[in-house]
C-alpha cells in the first residue's frame, strides 16, 4: 500500500492530521513497523501500542495513526505526522474499505459455519494456478477478523488480478461490517452450522449472520451457496433482493448448479465433476465428504469469475490441508494420526469422526471440550459420543468437563481423563502399527 495521510483523513469519519505524509506499507506491530511506513496504534484487551509511540518513531515510520484521547503532550513530543483518531480499530477498518475501492478486480468473500480456511486455500490454489502468486491475493492463515480483513485488503495493488477474503464472525454483525469493507463481487455461504452458540441463538441465526455477504454483493454479483440446505430458500431470498444478483449453488444433489460424483481413496477422494455444460475430473488429497463439498464450493466461486477447469484442476490437486485441519500424519510405529487439533464444534467433530470411521481399526478418537457452546454444551457433547459410538469407533479418550459427557454418552471403551499427562500415557498404549488416531 502507497498512499498518503491525506487520503487517510478523508477515509476515517472524524480524523484530523498534523500535516500530510506519503508512506509505502501499513503496520500495526511496534516492534517490526518498517521505516517510510503508516503505523496504527491499535489498543486491545491485554494491549496498548500508545504506550509505544516514542520507540515507534524512532524506527522512522512516515506517520502514525492515534486515538484522540492520547494525551497532548505525549502526541506534541512526537517527531513524526500523526492522524487523531476516535477509534485506531475502526479507523484500519476504514482506511481499508477505502483502499479497496481503488481496484476494479474479481472478490470472492468466504462466510460458512465450518471450512471457510479450508475453502479459502483451495481458491486460493485455483487463483494461483490460473493467474500466478504474484496477481492473487487471499487472506493469510485464518485472519478474518476486524484486524485481519484490513491487512488482507491493504495488500491488493495494481498487479492483483483477483483476491479471496476469508470473512469470520462470532457475534451478530460481524459479516455484514467486513463485507462493506471488503466489498467482494462473489459472496460464498460455505454451510450454516452450530457454532459460536454461546453469542448466536440458533443455527437460522448463524445462517442470516453469514447471509449477509450476499446482501453486500453489487447488483451484478454473484451469490454461491450449498444446494438442499435447510437455509438455502433464505439465501436465495437475500440474492434476490435487489439487482440482477446471479445464483450459484453447489453440491452432491441433481439439482446443485455445480455438482460431482466422487470416489473415496488412501487420501481424499477422486472427483467427477459437472457444471452446466463443462465436464471434468479431478483428485482431491483432502478426506472426507466435507471437503468434497469444500472443493465444490471452490469450483463454484473460481467458475464465477471465468477460471477455466484446467487451472481449476491444477489448483485443487496442487491444495494440501493447513495443519490441524484433517491432516494425516504417520507415527514412527506406523500408527496412523488424523490430526483435527485446530478448532472444534459440534458438526466439525461429526465430520471428523465420519473420516476416522472410514480407516483402518483399530480406532481411537480423542476428545476435548468445543468451546462456544453456550447453554448446549453437555447435549452437544453427549451427541459427539453416541456419534462416535454409532459409527463403530472403538475407543474413546477425553478430557475436560463437558468431554466427560461424551464419554458416558459413548458407554464401554470409554475413559474420561483429568490429568492430560495420563491422557497422553493412554494414547501411547492404543497407538498401536495398526491403529488410526483422530486427535
Amino acid at each position: 500500500m502507497r498512499s498518503t495521510l491525506a487520503a487517510c483523513c478523508n477515509w476515517v469519519v472524524g480524523s484530523r492530521m498534523t500535516h500530510d505524509a506519503a508512506f509505502d506499507g501499513l503496520a500495526t506491530d511496534s516492534r517490526t513497523a518498517p521505516g517510510g511506513s503508516l503505523f496504527v496504534a491499535l489498543r486491545g484487551e491485554n494491549f496498548d501500542a500508545h504506550a509505544f509511540l516514542d520507540e515507534v518513531a524512532l524506527r522512522n515510520v512516515a506517520a502514525i495513526v492515534v486515538e484522540e484521547r492520547t494525551a497532548a503532550s505525549h502526541l506534541a513530543a512526537l517527531s513524526v505526522p500523526l492522524l487523531m483518531v476516535p477509534d485506531t480499530r475502526v479507523a484500519l477498518g476504514q482506511i481499508a474499505q477505502g483502499w479497496r475501492q481503488r481496484f476494479t478486480l474479481p472478490v470472492i468473500g468466504v462466510t460458512g459455519s465450518n471450512g471457510k480456511t479450508t475453502v479459502k486455500e483451495m481458491i486460493a490454489s485455483i487463483l494461483v494456478a490460473g493467474f500466478g502468486l504474484a496477481h492473487s491475493v487471499a487472506t493469510r492463515g485464518n485472519f478474518n477478523n476486524e484486524i485481519g480483513v484490513p491487512l488482507t485488503l491493504l495488500r491488493l495493488d495494481d498487479d492483483a488480478r483477483a483476491a479471496v477474503i476469508e470473512l469470520g464472525m462470532n457475534h451478530p454483525g460481524e459479516i455484514a461490517l467486513l463485507s462493506a469493507m471488503a466489498r467482494p463481487t462473489v459472496g460464498l455461504v460455505n454451510n450454516a452450522q452450530r457454532e459460536h452458540q454461546e453469542f448466536m441463538v440458533s443455527v437460522e441465526a448463524v445462517a442470516r449472520e453469514n447471509g449477509a455477504v450476499i446482501s453486500s454483493l453489487p447488483d451484478d454479483g454473484v451469490a454461491v451457496f450449498p444446494a438442499g440446505d435447510p437455509y438455502t430458500g433464505l439465501w436465495r431470498g437475500l440474492a434476490a433482493a435487489r439487482g440482477q444478483r446471479r445464483v450459484v449453488t453447489f453440491g452432491l444433489t441433481a439439482d446443485a448448479d455445480v455438482r460431482c460424483t466422487y470416489v473415496a481413496n488412501a487420501f481424499g477422494s477422486d472427483l467427477s465433476v459437472q457444471a452446466g455444460e463443462l465436464a471434468f475430473e479431478l483428485t482431491l488429497a483432502a478426506a472426507g465428504v466435507h471437503n468434497v463439498r469444500n472443493a465444490l464450493a471452490a469450483i463454484a466461486c473460481t467458475l464465477a469469475i471465468g477460471m477455466v477447469p484446467e487451472a481449476i484442476v491444477r489448483g485443487l490437486e496442487s491444495f494440501a490441508p493447513a495443519a490441524g485441519r484433517l491432516q494425516r500424519k504417520l507415527a514412527a510405529n506406523g500408527a496412523r494420526v488424523i490430526d483435527d487439533t485446530y478448532n472444534a464444534n459440534p458438526d466439525s467433530v461429526r465430520a471428523a469422526i465420519d473420516v476416522l470411521a472410514s480407516a483402518p481399526g483399530p480406532r481411537v478418537l480423542v476428545l476435548g471440550d468445543m468451546g462456544e457452546v453456550g447453554d448446549d454444551g453437555r447435549a452437544f457433547h453427549e451427541e459427539i459420543g453416541a456419534y462416535a459410538r454409532a459409527h463403530g469407533i472403538e475407543h474413546l479418550l477425553t478430557l475436560g468437563q463437558l468431554a466427560a459427557d461424551a464419554t458416558r454418552a459413548f458407554g464401554a471403551g470409554a475413559v474420561h481423563f483429568s490429568d492430560i499427562g495420563q491422557l497422553e500415557r493412554a494414547v501411547d498404549l492404543l497407538a498401536t502399527p495398526l491403529a488410526t488416531l483422530l486427535i
